[in-house]
């Protein structure tokens, strides 16, 4: 296991990933972090979790759209990079839910 931080909103997360997933797990939480933006500028008046609720929704129904195959052009070195990003995508979601159970 190797440990590396991505930034996603600012925010440093530190996360532990298997060896040779650096570039990918980069490229993933680089796309997060787009479309995060993408969602926070759009919705101006909302807050950061709605912000972030809402476009994990809107990553999640890419993914789920490839899982089901409505997507074929979608190759399978893609569809593993979208089971990662929703694998990685839970984990922020949950570190999200600690910190305001915390607040």
């Amino acid at each position: 296991m190797k440990s590396i931080k991505v930034t996603i909103l600012g925010k440093q997360y530190p996360l532990k990933i298997n060896e040779g997933d650096e570039e990918l797990m980069y490229n993933i939480a680089g796309y997060v972090d787009k479309r995060f933006h993408d969602f926070r500028k759009a919705l101006i008046n909302q807050s950061e979790s709605t912000i972030m609720v809402l476009a994990c929704l809107s990553i999640a129904e890419e993914l789920f759209l490839v899982n089901e195959g409505e997507n074929p052009g979608v190759t399978s070195d893609e569809k593993a990079a979208f089971s990662d990003i929703n694998g990685s995508l839970r984990k922020i979601l949950d570190e999200i839910e600690q910190e305001n159970s915390d607040i």
